[in-house]
């Protein structure tokens, strides 16, 4: 059958019908979406969106990430050569042989040669798809479907090609050879007899894959090609290290209960997701066996709101729940609870999908509408609101780690910081050697600094990522009142959690702290020359850093603790498998602290077995939480020998000791 403009007419519309429809009825959902303000800083916006979906940087981050590359920039210049075809179906007078030489021919050579790079990359990733997917549930009859209508493009493109050159006269074959090379090698298999036949069955097969692939497009996973590239320019621009607060209003609701109840932003993340599967391979709870896939959650989004968007739109009841053990569309409540809100699936997600805001706004339904949470947050939820501490204990307690020492309050106009001790610093026994080490490395710099003693309050870190939105807002008012009335303005903390709540999350309160972790302010002390290394310690022997989270992945310090390291001991420390932004969490973060695991391997002996790959003498550790959960590992795995140290002991024991 020749190609026929009325035939193909009929079905070009029908099929740019049937996309625009498919687009519509999924994209139109996202209004269905709570009001965000993604639309400041235009400019970097669209930097940024050149560089993430145009330039692919993160996918270019793994491997196999080329592969996705040559496809992404094959589709975007094969478009000239498939917008000429769908032109020229329609109207056989449009060609791009009517541009002039010094283009044209250029620009064949570019399209064959992509042409066969495309094909290349779809026979490779089905190949990876068979042999080695990225994730288990990769290998779908959807992602083979796509990968062989787009190898059918490509071929019969060659095809086409390949039967224009078979009628060519011999003068002009060397013309063709050299701006066609790929589609030469196809037109000596095509006699010149069958050529029109060729042509024919090329064109057609072009024709249906192409029309089928738009019809396809917007009713498949795949709909991430439209939606990707401006779920870049909307990404938030600071880091997703927290959440947004809560109107605590006589008949708010609160938290997420059903999928219409997320932003806008959040439901065009469900559509961006290309189910690459890196999050998944990157989470913790996943890895050691916990009900918890990133990707899953983001894919049951999605399903919620298309089976529920009808009901919706018309303000009824969803049919589906979102939360519960209703099968795909649903996410489990113990899927909710084994996040650590570590961040690891956002810092993989080559398309910026805020994965964990996502499950922290649905413990906070679970939380403050149906009291529904783990027994064992009970006791945490009480001690924070009586006595403003995980334990309960009396805020009098607060200062006994200093006893032995003089430690001066924070005086208004006159000290410059505050030694932000934290609950942990204060009440854990372990951890309050941490404090005495940074204290005295403190008075040895001579620095002005100071505590709040009996005042001090919880940050309220784990409440806020538990979901109890509502006594991390009454302490985060307290606290901001208090530094105001105390004129603070400078914060040392040893927490990376506080040290990422009073940085990031009061700033939603209007409190602008300048907020460094100790690691940071040893480090400086040091280059600055107000501390002393005049020896370094041999005490430690050989040493592995493990990166806390809420350090590293969610406020970007890295180097500070490693140097801290290197200029106490003389050696940098060693490095995991997994370290800096692929860091494997310790398994404490986004509450998990004060929870028990009842299913798969506990996240800190994954740890701790990896450290002790590295064969050290000492863990190191930048936070109290990692310190907690590394010791507590080494004693499970009987590594008694080992130790577990903060970079501020390690400083102390080479300059102090």
């Amino acid at each position: 059958m020749t190609p026929n403009p009325t035939i193909f007419s009929i079905l070009l519309a029908g099929s740019l019908a049937v996309f625009a429809w498919g687009c519509w009825k999924r994209l139109s959902l996202i209004s269905l979406g709570r009001p965000e303000d993604r639309l400041d800083n235009i400019g970097i916006r669209i930097g940024e969106m050149l560089r993430f979906a145009f330039g692919q940087k993160r996918v270019l981050a793994k491997p196999f990430g080329l592969n996705h590359f040559v496809i992404f920039w094959s589709f975007i210049i094969l478009l000239v050569a498939n917008t000429e075809f769908l032109l020229h179906g329609v109207f056989p007078a449009i060609s791009l042989s009517k541009l002039p030489d010094e283009i044209y021919f250029p620009l064949l050579l570019i399209l064959d040669i992509v042409s066969l790079m495309a094909l290349l990359a779809v026979i490779i990733a089905a190949g990876r798809r068979i042999i080695s997917p990225p994730y288990p549930e990769a290998r779908t009859p959807e992602a083979f479907f796509i990968l062989t209508l787009i190898g059918t493009l490509m071929l019969a493109y060659f095809g086409i090609n390949a039967a224009k050159i078979s009628r060519l006269a011999e003068s002009m074959l060397p013309l063709a050879h050299m701006y066609m090379p790929v589609s030469s090698r196809f037109a000596v298999m095509v006699p010149a007899a069958s050529g029109a036949a060729v042509y024919a069955v090329s064109w057609w097969a072009h024709a249906v894959a192409l029309l089928a692939f738009m019809c396809y497009l917007p009713n498949s996973k795949h709909m991430h090609i439209l939606t990707a590239i401006p779920n870049c320019f909307f990404r938030r621009l600071e880091k997703p290290n927290t959440v947004p607060r809560e109107d605590f209003k006589v008949g708010n609701s609160f938290g997420v209960a059903t999928v219409d109840r997320y932003s806008w932003k959040d439901l065009l993340d469900s559509f961006s997701c290309t189910e690459c599967g890196r999050c998944q391979n990157v989470c913790p709870a996943g890895i050691t066996g916990k009900p918890l896939n990133p990707r899953a959650v983001v894919h049951d989004i999605k399903v919620n709101l298309l089976e529920n968007g009808r009901r919706l739109k018309m303000n009824q009841q969803p049919e589906i729940p979102l939360i519960g053990e209703k099968g795909e569309g649903s996410i489990s409540v113990e899927a909710i609870w084994a996040c650590t809100t570590c961040g690891a699936c956002m810092e993989a997600c080559p398309v910026f999908i805020e994965q964990m805001p996502k499950i922290i706004q649905l413990r906070r339904h679970l939380v403050e509408t149906e009291a529904e949470f783990p027994e064992e947050l009970l006791n945490l939820f009480e001690n924070m609101e009586g006595r403003s501490n995980p334990w309960g204990i009396a805020p009098s307690e607060r200062t006994k780690w200093c006893s032995q020492l003089e430690v001066k309050p924070f005086e208004k106009n006159t000290t410059e910081y505050l030694l932000y001790v934290g609950c942990a610093g204060s009440f854990d026994s372990r951890s309050k050697h941490v404090s005495v080490a940074v204290s005295q490395l403190l008075d040895k710099a001579g620095v002005s600094w100071g505590i709040l003693g009996k005042d001090e309050k919880c940050c309220g870190d784990s409440v806020r990522r538990l979901g109890n939105e509502y006594v991390f807002d009454k302490m985060a008012q307290e606290n901001v009142a208090l530094f105001r009335e105390r004129g603070v303005k400078k914060v040392i903390t040893q927490c990376p959690h506080c040290f990422s709540t009073l940085k990031n999350d009061y700033r939603q309160y209007g409190l602008e702290l300048e907020v460094i972790h100790h690691s940071e302010l040893l480090r400086n002390l040091v280059q600055d020359g107000r501390l002393k290394l005049d020896k370094t310690t041999a005490e430690m022997g050989t040493t592995v850093f493990h990166d806390s989270c809420y350090l590293g992945r969610h406020n970007d310090v890295y180097d500070a603790p490693r140097e801290v390291i290197e200029m106490a001991t003389g050696t940098a420390p060693a490095e995991m498998g997994r370290n800096r932004g692929n860091a494997f969490c310790c398994g404490a973060g986004g509450g998990r602290m004060w929870m028990e695991e009842h299913t798969g391997e506990r996240i800190n002996l994954t740890r701790v077995k990896e450290a002790l790959e590295e064969k050290p003498d000492t863990i190191c550790v930048a936070c109290p939480y990692c310190l907690t959960m590394f010791e507590d590992g080494l004693k499970d795995v009987n590594a008694g020998s080992v130790r577990v140290r903060d970079v501020a002991e390690v400083m102390a024991e080479a300059i102090l000791r």
